[in-house]
């Protein structure tokens, strides 16, 4: 019973936040505006659809003239003239993406568009290998009604 009562003592103590820690939670997200994350869900799931079935078109139109690609293990590039090549090169035929569902977030930018958040992985075809789910950022801006990624942030 003594042994017991240590224990319980002890995981008591363990669980407890370190001196002048709190525990938190992050919130539930909630979109701020929901047209605004219903917009940008619709174009996440045009720019997969576009970047699964090799629609070159498509992701021209998707990606901004001013774009910058942060890419952790790539680095950055700042030419959409590269970036569609590699993607043509690359990626076409050989690498498809797969969002995990629920795990977008939307941000307004004012008199600009929105930041989307979330985590994707991808399958290559080739390998036969899938990696984990990984954070992504893209900074949309509304040109004239017309949304394009100016900016991506990715992480493996």
């Amino acid at each position: 019973m003594k042994h017991l009562i240590t224990i319980a003592f002890l995981a008591s103590i363990l669980s407890l936040p370190a001196k002048g820690q709190a525990k938190y939670q992050a919130p539930a997200y909630k979109p701020e505006s929901q047209a605004l994350y219903d917009s940008i869900a619709r174009m996440d799931s045009t720019w997969e659809d576009s970047y699964n079935n090799c629609k070159m078109d498509v992701q021209e139109q998707l990606i901004s003239d001013d774009l910058e690609f942060y890419h952790d293990r790539g680095g950055v590039m700042t030419s959409k003239k590269l970036l569609i090549e590699a993607l043509k090169n690359n990626i076409c035929g050989k690498v498809t993406r797969e969002l995990l569902k629920g795990s977008i977030e939307v941000y307004p930018i004012k008199n600009y568009g929105a930041v989307e958040m979330g985590y994707h992985r991808f399958h290559n075809k080739n390998e036969k290998s899938t990696s984990h789910y990984a954070r992504f950022v893209h900074i949309w801006h509304n040109e004239n009604g017309q949304w394009r990624i100016t900016r991506v942030i990715s992480l493996h």
